[in-house]
């Protein structure tokens, strides 16, 4: 959701350099995962579903409009920015103004009761 926060706050199309420490968005994204996913019908290689469509449709989107570098690097191992992240996302969590993730809240919805 970071990544696609601040590929949505920009007002015209960049140049931008995306550093994470997601595995899951760089083989997502770089790799190319979720471009196949989305044409196999947001299926996996497997044909099961793909997860967290919504999210991955927007970041598609984005990559769209913006010229995109991707960048790995491994989390907790003092990368400055990716400390701050870090901290800030953590702080972020313990606040009430997140953005509500659609996709979640409808999963959540159809899961049976226990």
């Amino acid at each position: 959701m970071g990544v696609i926060a601040g590929l949505e706050s920009l007002k015209e199309p960049s140049d931008v350099r995306v550093v994470t420490d997601s595995h899951y968005v760089i083989k997502g994204i770089r790799d190319g995962w979720a471009a196949a996913w989305k044409a196999r019908g947001w299926r996996t290689a497997r044909r099961t579903p793909a997860r967290n469509v919504d999210l991955w449709q927007r970041l598609l989107d984005l990559t769209e409009r913006h010229a995109v570098t991707w960048e790995w690097v491994r989390g907790h191992a003092g990368h400055p920015e990716n400390e701050r992240c870090d901290q800030l996302a953590n702080a972020a969590a313990l606040g009430s103004d997140l953005e509500i993730d659609e996709g979640f809240e409808q999963r959540e919805a159809q899961l049976p009761l226990e």
